[in-house]
């Protein structure tokens, strides 16, 4: 354990000397791997890992929904969605903020990524939030909290780096986060009211739409609310009543979203060889990074294990005898520490190597536990120190302080750990849906 602990420090080092994560990860666990076998053993499993990555048909899922969102943000549906949930809620006290919640959480339904998702609704709702006098502060905070969403609602590239690290069903952990997705919105639109309850200058009402205006609405978007049903509908077996079999695997349904996404795009005229080259180069920059982020964990965590780091923690706990929630609520405590410190994927893939033997040894379900880890990590990305989505919404909004969306996120994340509470009382909230699968 002594070396192990060594290596965490050596990590977290580096990382504060602005090392990026996956080389800081993979040296360390280089050198850790040689200290506990010999250089040849090392560079030799090095190599093997790296041969393994690049052939490991498992991984194309991940250019592959980072493809689909890329489609449809060409495709303009995010302006859409926004369309969509103003049309209903926006004659509401706080109705844009709530409609941007709603909006959000469907573009991330589709894109998978939480910074793009806090990205590209900035653009879309902060004009809009301003024409009608809202509060910078609530504007802001209902876009950087349900951006959030996109590392939830599947697809979400974090639950495939989580089920690709611990060896879960992918298609479960997407199904898992359906739920505990549609609570996060449920209870972020509870927090817009209870801030316009408190200061009803802070979201005014606007117009009423017609019911003409929202059926309108609602057809510019019934191609990526299929689109949405099919791969998701696909990943849980729900359409294999069909006399075409559409129960997919995986990587069949984000080919499918990809395929089904370039569709749109193209029908609506989003694509040329321009934009088309654009969204190519993202994918593969995107891709590239995560690739190296997850091999340097793959050798960091190859060095923990040999150095017997997981069995020791097992063997301290139980030589203590904590129970298995004291043990769940130091976990959850951490990640919530670490959360201030590192981003949301470089903290993942530290820890759940780590932890996660431990929690399946404790008795808890490795699916239920991956869903708990994604919530905490959505509440990292809008607490401050850090707040990552916050800091990506300062560097497009410009003239807004984070200390302003700092306070205005403060009601998202204490409803946030309610969310936790939920989930960590009643698990089914989670394991229902994979249940069925």
């Amino acid at each position: 354990m002594v070396e192990s602990a060594i290596g965490f420090v050596a990590v977290f080092v580096l990382v504060l000397l602005r090392i990026p994560i996956a080389f800081a990860m993979g040296f360390v666990g280089m050198v850790g791997l040689a200290h506990e076998t010999s250089y040849r053993a090392a560079i030799s499993m090095v190599g093997r890992l790296l041969i393994d990555t690049s052939q490991d048909y498992r991984l194309s899922v991940i250019p592959l929904f980072i493809l689909m969102g890329l489609f449809v943000n060409k495709g303009g549906i995010s302006q859409e969605l926004y369309n969509v949930s103003n049309s209903f809620l926006g004659h509401f006290r706080g109705g844009l903020a709530m409609a941007t919640i709603v909006a959000c959480g469907g573009f991330a339904a589709i894109c998978g990524s939480s910074l793009a998702t806090a990205a590209t609704m900035s653009k879309v709702a902060m004009p809009e939030m301003r024409k009608y006098g809202y509060a910078d502060s609530l504007s802001t905070a209902s876009i950087a909290a349900r951006g959030t969403l996109g590392i939830l609602i599947p697809p979400s590239v974090i639950l495939v780096i989580y089920g690709l690290l611990t060896e879960i069903s992918i298609g479960k952990l997407s199904v898992a986060g359906i739920f505990p997705g549609m609570l996060g919105i449920l209870l972020y639109l509870v927090a817009v009211r209870i801030t316009v309850a408190r200061n009803p200058d802070a979201g005014p009402a606007g117009p009423r739409a017609t019911w003409g205006e929202r059926v309108h609405a609602l057809g510019q978007v019934w191609a990526v609310l299929l689109l949405f049903g099919l791969v998701i509908g696909g990943l849980y077996g729900a359409l294999d009543f069909w006399p075409i079999n559409l129960a997919f695997s995986t990587t069949e349904a984000a080919g499918m979203g990809a395929a089904g996404a370039f569709l749109i795009a193209l029908a609506r005229g989003g694509l040329n060889w321009r934009s088309m080259r654009e969204v190519l180069e993202e994918t593969t920059l995107t891709t590239a990074s995560l690739f190296a982020v997850l091999i340097g964990a793959w050798i960091f965590s190859n060095f923990v294990n040999l150095a017997g780091l997981p069995e020791g923690l097992l063997g301290l706990v139980t030589a203590l005898d904590l129970g298995p929630w004291v043990v769940m609520g130091l976990i959850l405590v951490i990640y919530i520490v670490l959360g201030c410190i590192f981003e949301s994927m470089s903290m993942l893939l530290l820890t759940v190597p780590i932890f996660f033997p431990l929690v399946t040894s404790l008795g808890f379900d490795p699916v239920w536990f991956g869903i708990v880890v994604v919530v905490v990590v959505e509440i990292s990305l809008i607490t401050p120190p850090v707040g990552l989505n916050v800091f990506v919404l300062k560097g497009v909004v410009g003239d807004v302080s984070t200390g302003t969306i700092f306070k205005g996120v403060t009601p998202f994340w204490m409803v946030d750990i309610l969310r936790l509470i939920l989930l960590l009382a009643f698990p089914a909230l989670v394991l229902y849906l994979p249940s069925q699968m």
